[in-house]
């Protein structure tokens, strides 16, 4: 399968239908599909090869899934960077899997310099801003008028179609590899399951740049839907646009959902076209369901559990494990079942699969499972087992086969929906002239989830403040990596071996809860 067969399809069956809306402007599949051939056609005359990346570095918007499908049209791969980067962060993932090509918008523009003068391989970068191109840059509205439409390429099935990057447990980013089937067998598989709301006018608010949002478009391209973009995710724009665009599908994070229903405006909005939430990211407490369904109680509620590299659905929980004997038996706090054409287990620290009721590591095995990670053999290694993903989720399994993720085995932590591996931000605190040894946990934070904490034990002689420590970091790593609060220690449990003991550190503040993620 490929990933422009939705588009093909669409253009055959129904060229007159509205794709894409964004603010103002609309365009049917007939105008898009022209557009994603001379895009196509643009980027080859620059010099894309088959199997090349190609980058984005932008909020939201209907050229944001133009560059998706006029990069596979031409033979191409993406690399979508993350938008909550720093320049150093960007940088690495352009070299480690040299992406030649870089399309930015305006919101970006700023960091144009920093990513010419540090790169490798210095990208040909491409304005796809609303303004006039700035001196130096290419203009994207410009190329594709100067370029002739071209013929699908027509890579698809195990070429490789994304590489995606994710924290990395190492301190570097890792490069997710996913094919044109992963990808494919991932959406076709979640579609079985929960097919799209009649008439489907998707909602895209999750950043593209992520695998949930990139998932969702292919989705709703491979069933010829309407796609409304929304740049980034502020409540009240939300809200409107659910009641102006008659919305009847979108997906967020649980944060968002929060953000949304604590909208003092909330109640003045219309949203009686929305028949389908589906949210993720983190297990969710029940308050949040019964503050949803409490405001919307015909909304059906979709709990989707995964992970970059599955592409990313594992499992789903229906919208019928979330009524009223659901939520009370506890099953709405299930994040589902593997899905369909996915095999999933829990196992212990052996690999052999443990009873059901008892923790283990969630493993995973189907055709949505990554190639690996790009240039790093041994992580591939690790995460990739005779056929099967080791997730670094801690979970167990009832009898009917429903999962309930109690722990988190990797050091991650998700905060507001965005991954942090701690072991990215012990490396930045340590590089401090200050800082003897370090440690990063994930605490409890009403808001976000999970807030990243630092533990830090400072030199002998040296004194150092919460804001020196993260101003530190931030001029190396994002923003939402950056500890939101410091403690200062005069030493760290060590285990026999001389390892950390985080579980020690994470103990005092997950006392008393049911789980030790949220």
């Amino acid at each position: 399968m490929y990933l422009t067969q939705g588009l093909q399809r669409s253009l055959q069956q129904t060229p007159d239908q509205i794709v894409t809306v964004f603010g103002e402007r609309r365009r049917t599949f007939r105008e898009f599909a022209e557009r994603v051939a001379r895009l196509a056609g643009a980027l080859r005359s620059l010099g894309m090869q088959p199997g090349d990346r190609v980058s984005m570095l932008a909020l939201n918007s209907d050229r944001y899934l133009e560059y998706m499908q006029g990069t596979w049209w031409g033979g191409g791969v993406l690399n979508p960077v993350n938008t909550r980067w720093a320049v150093p962060e960007i940088v690495y993932s352009l070299d480690d899997c040299d992406t030649g090509i870089l399309l930015v918008d305006d919101y970006f523009l700023p960091m144009v310099e920093g990513i010419r003068a540090t790169a490798k391989r210095t990208p040909i970068i491409i304005y796809a801003g609303e303004r006039v191109a700035p001196e130096g840059l290419l203009c994207y509205e410009q190329l594709l008028a100067a370029s002739a439409p071209v013929a699908d390429a027509g890579r698809g099935g195990h070429d490789l179609a994304c590489v995606m990057y994710t924290g990395g447990t190492t301190g570097f980013p890792k490069g997710v590899m996913q094919s044109h089937l992963n990808l494919w067998s991932a959406c076709v598989q979640r579609m079985a399951e929960l097919g799209p709301p009649p008439n489907n006018r998707d909602m895209h608010v999750m950043p593209l740049f992520h695998c949930a949002g990139l998932a969702r478009v292919l989705c709703n391209f491979i069933a010829g839907g309407s796609h409304v973009i929304v740049p980034a995710f502020e409540p009240a724009a939300v809200l409107a646009t659910i009641q102006r665009e008659a919305i009847t599908d979108t997906c967020l994070v649980p944060t968002m959902i929060l953000a949304m229903l604590a909208e003092p405006s909330f109640d003045q909005y219309d949203l009686s076209t929305l028949q389908r939430l589906t949210y993720g990211a983190s297990p969710t407490a029940g308050e949040m369901i019964e503050q949803v369904l409490g405001k919307l109680p015909a909304l059906e509620l979709v709990h989707g559990y995964g992970l970059t590299e599955a592409c990313p659905i594992v499992s789903t929980n229906p919208p019928e494990n979330h009524g009223e004997a659901a939520r009370k038996s506890g099953l709405s706090r299930s994040v589902g079942r593997g899905g369909y054409g996915v095999n999933v287990k829990i196992v212990d620290e052996a690999g052999a699969e443990v009873p059901r009721g008892v923790v283990g590591e969630i493993i995973v095995r189907g055709p949505n499972i990554m190639q690996g990670y790009w240039n790093k053999p041994e992580e591939t290694a690790k995460a990739l087992r005779d056929g099967w993903l080791y997730t670094g989720d801690g979970a167990y399994m009832d009898d009917d086969g429903y999962i309930y993720i109690v722990d988190r085995l990797k050091d991650m932590i998700v905060s507001g929906g965005e991954n942090v591996y701690s072991a990215e931000v012990e490396n930045v605190i340590a590089r401090h002239p200050g800082v003897v040894m370090c440690a990063v946990i994930g605490i409890p934070h009403e808001q976000w989830g999970e807030a990243v904490h630092a533990v830090v034990v400072c030199k002998p002689g040296v004194e150092l403040s919460d804001d020196q420590v993260r101003a530190h970091c931030r001029a190396s790593i994002a923003g939402y990596k950056c500890p939101k609060s410091v403690e200062f220690r005069n030493e760290l449990p060590l285990s026999g071996a001389g390892k950390i003991l985080k579980k020690d550190l994470r103990e005092p503040y997950w006392a008393g809860k049911a789980r030790s993620v949220n």
